[in-house]
């Protein structure tokens, strides 16, 4: 052939159209791969520091231990500052009992809104992202499909401008042109396997702070005024 092919040689025929769905796939790529890393370093992290405090939580034995632990230990994972949350809802009903408006539906009431709320927050917390995955995942290879589109356009117009309609003048630009559907499908299989992977982590993980949260509901209002060990059911890791 009198010139070379391949992505080099497309990016240099390319009008500004096809550079502006090029722009549009390197940003959606960027910005899935970005959520991927930080997203998935976040969850471990936050996983070994759950697993930590619940370690030590499981071996208190009385509500002094646990505000102990909660005073030794930052409150940098979900369950720390659910535990510090049900506490100091705990504290604050028998320190003012029914005066306070918030308290007026009783104590029991008043801690089930102060877990509901810390649960409502880490689940919005940890939606962080997915939006954009879901986008890019579902997008990119519609991006992708108009640039093909574009590409072979501006090809057949080539083709048709030169008179020469034979296979090796066709093939090398519309073969180009099926670059951006490659590219398209490069940029939302990452993002629609991470999307999956990460709502399904996210399912597990408010279940699990849902069924601790009830644990420690159970533990305020019943086990810890029959005096009995403060050590959840459900609190696995």
């Amino acid at each position: 052939m009198e010139q070379g092919l391949g992505f080099a040689h497309f990016l240099t025929q390319t009008d500004d159209v096809g550079k502006v769905v090029l722009g549009a796939l390197l940003l959606l790529s960027t910005a899935s791969w970005y959520l991927i890393i930080t997203c998935a370093l976040a969850n471990t992290l936050a996983q070994r520091r759950a697993d930590a405090f619940l370690e030590n939580f499981l071996q208190a034995r009385s509500l002094a231990d646990v505000r102990r632990i909660l005073t030794s230990e930052p409150a940098d994972n979900v369950f720390t500052r659910l535990v510090q949350c049900a506490s100091d809802a705990g504290a604050e009903s028998e320190r003012q009992g029914v005066q306070s408006l918030a308290l007026a539906g009783g104590m029991a009431e008043y801690i089930t809104r102060v877990l509901s709320n810390e649960v409502d927050q880490e689940a919005t917390r940890i939606d962080y992202g997915l939006t954009i995955l879901a986008s890019a995942g579902s997008a990119a290879p519609y991006v992708g499909l108009f640039g093909t589109v574009w590409g072979i356009y501006h090809a057949l117009l080539q083709i048709g401008m030169s008179g020469q309609g034979t296979l090796d003048k066709v093939a090398g630009p519309v073969g180009e042109a099926l670059i951006m559907t490659a590219l398209g499908l490069a940029v939302a299989i990452p993002a629609v396997l991470a999307y999956n992977a990460f709502n399904r982590r996210n399912r597990m993980w408010l279940s699990r702070l849902e069924s601790f949260a009830h644990d420690l509901y159970v533990l305020l209002t019943v086990r810890a005024g029959k005096g009995e060990s403060i050590k959840p059911s459900n609190a696995q890791r």
